[in-house]
């Protein structure tokens, strides 16, 4: 199957909390990094998973956004360091290619964004992503 979601990172699961609805999954990536994906308690079990399981972590590029350092006080727990490796920018929107560990990781922002946050290749950034935002899939 192909998709048009840019972001597949692969990672292993750690672990699996469950509520009556949706489960919060932590995976740790191939580069080292933590997330947390929140999916249905449904997709758990269509998907098999437990600790230890591989999976590829799904995010649009659109559910990407970036800043120049970690955010604190703020409901994003999936906070992924990493570097700008390309910019492809546009009149109303920008396409960043952010470099992580295990990695690299696609944004896009508005090219405003781009412009306030002084991005070029080489400038420190940290990827934000809702736990909700993200997808994950068995390899």
């Amino acid at each position: 199957m192909s998709l048009s979601i840019r972001n597949q990172i692969p990672g292993t699961v750690i672990a699996v909390t469950t509520g009556e609805v949706m489960a919060t999954v932590r995976v740790r990536l191939d580069g080292g990094q933590e997330i947390t994906a929140a999916i249905t308690r449904e997709s758990v079990g269509d998907l098999g998973l437990a600790a230890g399981a591989t999976v590829r972590a799904l995010v649009k590029s659109t559910e990407v956004s970036l800043a120049g350092a970690v955010v604190e006080g703020i409901s994003i727990r999936n906070q992924l360091p990493g570097t700008v490796a390309d910019i492809t920018t546009g009149a109303a929107m920008s396409s960043v290619k952010v470099a992580v560990a295990g990695g690299t990781l696609t944004a896009a922002i508005t090219t405003d964004a781009v412009h306030d946050l002084g991005l070029a290749a080489g400038s420190p950034v940290v990827a934000l992503i809702k736990s909700t935002e993200i997808s994950l899939a068995t390899r």
